[in-house]
């Protein structure tokens, strides 16, 4: 196990991750259904992370869906999260919501498609170890992300967030379409 190999994993998933572009999507779900709660959502965006590490491949086979498939599912949910910061309206209705920290906030936005997927390719060129403490401490910025929304929030004000959401919006479904037609095969 090497620092600068820790360093690698941890970069690329935190750029995959992304929880300071999804900072302004989560403030949204937030305004929509109450509270969060940042401890559910980092240990469940965790454990989602870890067993698809060990069991993912293994898990979609058994139902019968390979990789691209579950991208091309996760890519929708994106999608409608996007148009949602876009375009002002609300798509997502949740009749719970404090399952919100779970859905849609550790999955898919934490521990989505393409989170999962680099775990899959990252277990090619990395050992298990190097992976899971890059996990770890990508968790411990989601939490502490998540745990400081108020104090971010405050910073932005609401024309910074309503701008960071427009334009985080963008970029959210400008990743959506690619993850769609990265792994849409005829």
């Amino acid at each position: 196990m090497k620092i600068k190999e820790i360093i690698t994993v941890s970069m690329i998933l935190f750029s995959v991750i992304d929880i300071i572009g999804s900072v302004p999507v989560i403030i949204s779900i937030r305004k929509n259904v109450g509270s969060i709660h940042p401890e559910k959502s980092s240990v469940v965006a965790l454990m989602i992370m870890i067993v698809f590490l060990f069991l993912g491949e293994n898990i979609l086979n058994l139902i019968g869906l390979d990789v691209s498939s579950f991208a091309i599912a996760g890519s929708l949910v994106l999608f409608f999260l996007a148009l949602e910061m876009i375009l002002g309206i609300k798509l997502y209705k949740d009749d719970l919501p404090e399952s919100a920290s779970i859905v849609p906030i550790a999955f898919p936005l934490i521990a989505g498609s393409g989170t999962m997927t680099t775990l899959l390719t990252l277990r090619s060129e990395y050992d298990m170890l190097t992976i899971i403490i890059g996990v770890l401490l990508n968790m411990i910025f989601v939490y502490l992300s998540l745990k400081n929304l108020g104090f971010i929030e405050r910073i932005l004000g609401p024309v910074g967030i309503a701008i960071v959401r427009k334009v985080f919006g963008f970029i959210l479904l400008a990743i959506a379409v690619k993850l769609f037609r990265n792994n849409l095969h005829f």
